[in-house]
């Protein structure tokens, strides 16, 4: 602040303020009251006309360099930053603990990085914890921002038959009252709900079945008598596909499963597993035959509170029956 402008207490200027705002704009006495002012305080008109004009002015409560290093320069903080960044990635377990900041800011002083942008090493002092923390977050550096899924890529079969996709669910039914088999030292088996989708068309086929578990068995009669003819030439779902499109559990581990589809000359293509660095979540492509058992479970399964089915074979004609309606609609 220079000594001129300390002469001039801020009472005075908001005395003389109140007094011109009184007066109209082009007015002798205005004209001498800012004479008199500036002769008294020593300074002149276009200071004191420049002083009135920054009196009710807002002043920034924060700094004009804010979010700016004043000890580093700021490329050279963001590339600091950006090796810190990639120490916790790189060291992250599968629990989500990684190094922390004080520890990546020792490493680079006692030994350094070798990185992209040749080899860093630090003085010791140089960074502190506090500060690299505050630019970690202002520029997006965190784990939570840097660690993004990969985009998923869509796909869709051209022609139909080309690619089914296949998954089984737990019926919310659970069990039936009489199920066709039953082992007393197992307990009782649930009911599971087997579907493939086409994937060209969305036509459906789905079947109930008694199983203590996901067995190759099970799936491969269910493929039967998907793939073969149905007693309803109607029913607008039979053939065999090119390729199986499935999760990676038992089934498709199953050997037996593997080597009928291969004599059959079907590709098994299974969902790509969650990646270990977090960037890819698994079996995200297989919404269509997720979407025929929500419709199945929200729209014909709650029937069931009405009148249950006896067996699986009475569950299954039911469900034929549905799945003729809802193969009409896609």
């Amino acid at each position: 602040m220079s000594a001129a402008k300390r002469t001039i207490a801020q009472e005075v200027l908001i005395d003389l303020y109140r007094r011109l705002e009184g007066l109209p704009a082009r007015c002798a006495e205005r004209r001498d009251l800012v004479q008199q002012a500036a002769q008294l305080y020593g300074v002149s008109e276009s200071t004191l006309y420049r002083y009135l004009r920054t009196l009710y002015q807002p002043k920034p409560v924060r700094r004009s360099d804010l979010g700016k290093s004043r000890v580093i320069p700021s490329a050279q903080m963001e590339r600091y930053c950006e090796i810190i960044a990639a120490l916790k990635i790189r060291t992250m377990n599968k629990n989500g603990r990684h190094i922390s900041t004080v520890g990546a800011i020792r490493l680079l002083e006692t030994s350094g990085i070798e990185s992209d942008y040749g080899f860093i090493k630090l003085a010791p002092g140089q960074l502190n914890k506090a500060t690299v923390n505050r630019y970690l977050l202002q520029w997006h550096f965190t784990p939570k921002t840097v660690l993004k899924d990969s985009p998923a890529v869509r796909f869709q079969a051209q022609h139909s038959n080309e690619c089914w996709q296949f998954d089984l669910s737990p019926s919310d039914l659970k069990h039936l009252q009489e199920p066709v088999w039953y082992d007393k030292q197992k307990g009782r088996p649930i009911l599971m709900l087997y579907s493939v989708v086409d994937d060209r068309s969305g036509v459906c086929y789905q079947e109930y079945r008694c199983v203590y578990g996901e067995d190759a068995a099970s799936a491969l009669l269910f493929l039967f008598n998907a793939m073969s003819a149905k007693a309803d030439p109607e029913f607008p779902f039979r053939g065999m596909p090119d390729a199986i499109y499935l999760d990676n559990g038992p089934i498709a581990k199953s050997r037996v499963f593997r080597n009928v589809m291969a004599y059959l000359g079907i590709e098994v293509k299974i969902h790509e597993p969650a990646s270990k660095a977090k960037r890819r979540k698994a079996a995200r492509s297989k919404g269509k035959v997720e979407r025929a058992f929500r419709t199945v479970k929200e729209c014909h399964e709650v029937l069931y509170h009405l009148r249950e089915p006896k067996n699986e074979a009475e569950a299954n004609q039911r469900l034929l029956e549905y799945l003729k309606q809802y193969n009409d609609h896609q």
